[in-house]
């Protein structure tokens, strides 16, 4: 499995990858193959500010459909275009073409109080 360094993470498998005080959001390698085929990506909470735990989308796989948790607080101002017509994108490049949302991100010490790649790899036991 892939965790890149540069990336932050949560406890619910989302990464994020702040650029001055946007952020990119995704769901993480290891929770695209816990969940399997990806199908449909959920995102209805565009031009919103989501707080940081908050529920910003679903993403539906073959078998299950999972809540999209919020890293950080802040407005989301972009859903990943390629997503409506190639959801399998967040299988086969979760941390590239299959990002999920872009944010303006309201506090850069939440992203930095995330699990760095080292502390995520403990957590689900990599």
């Amino acid at each position: 499995m892939n965790f890149p360094s540069e990336l932050k993470y949560t406890k619910d498998h989302e990464w994020i990858r702040l650029e001055g005080n946007e952020a990119y959001i995704g769901i993480t390698d290891f929770a695209q193959r816990e969940l399997g085929d990806i199908v449909y990506v959920d995102i209805n909470t565009v031009g919103q500010e989501v707080s940081q735990n908050d529920v910003f989308g679903t993403v539906e796989a073959v078998k299950t459909v999972s809540d999209l948790f919020m890293p950080v607080t802040g407005t989301i101002s972009e859903i990943n275009p390629k997503l409506d017509a190639a959801p399998e994108l967040v299988n086969q490049d979760p941390y590239g073409d299959g990002w999920m949302v872009k944010v303006t991100v309201n506090s850069a010490a939440e992203v930095e109080a995330l699990l760095s790649a080292e502390a995520y790899k403990e957590l689900i036991g990599a």
